[in-house]
């Protein structure tokens, strides 16, 4: 009988975490539009600071700072990336209280997209990254070079993962094969490595520096 209700927990467990997520994100979608409702009654009243936490906020793709889309009206892929911009917007500011917030939103969106590419692995990834997750980057990198062994993005990751776990030796190797990679790997012109373009040549600058 316990063996049952335990099978039966574990089944129930994904669905769980998806509703939870859908549920914050209506709550999300509902707090911005309540907030817009105020501010028109207040006489327009003057926009969001550039710190604000709202996405499209200072350090985020997307709207000026201050307009708050409605992520209901989103694809899931849409979606997924708007949260992707908005907590690395939030960690890229010190907000660490407010990136634990959202990661785990952040993280469902991706994870409710289904088979993941190697782009959308990255994001996952630095998510965790920036969660204080080192070990689930660190299997999103391994997961995108198992596919491509050469692949900037993943060797990037798993370069910064194994420094997130004070594996500096590690770190190295991973930055040794991004470096002789990167030649090759940046003429194929992937999109993944054009949206991703200043994390690969921050990469490259620091490599070079040392």
């Amino acid at each position: 009988m316990a063996a049952a209700q335990e099978r039966g927990f574990g089944s129930a467990l994904p669905w769980a975490v998806a509703a939870i997520a859908l549920v914050a994100l209506i709550a999300l979608v509902a707090g911005q539009r309540f907030g817009r409702r105020a501010d028109a009654n207040a006489g327009n009243a003057a926009p969001f600071a550039g710190g604000s936490d709202m996405p499209g906020s200072a350090g985020a793709s997307g709207p000026a700072a201050g307009v708050a889309p409605d992520i209901s009206s989103m694809s899931p892929n849409e979606r997924a990336v708007r949260l992707y911009n908005r907590v690395m917007a939030l960690s890229e500011r010190g907000r660490a209280d407010s990136v634990q917030l959202f990661a785990p939103m952040a993280v469902a969106a991706y994870e409710m997209l289904g088979p993941l590419n190697a782009d959308q692995r990255y994001d996952l990834g630095r998510i965790h990254l920036v969660a204080r997750e080192a070990p689930l980057a660190a299997a999103q990198a391994d997961t995108i070079l198992r596919q491509q062994p050469t692949h900037l993005l993943g060797l990037l990751l798993a370069a910064d993962a194994a420094r997130a776990r004070n594996n500096d030796a590690k770190a190295r190797e991973y930055l040794t094969r991004f470096n002789r990679a990167q030649e090759s790997e940046r003429a194929k012109q992937l999109p993944e490595y054009l949206d991703h373009a200043n994390d690969i040549s921050s990469a490259l600058s620091r490599t070079n520096a040392r």
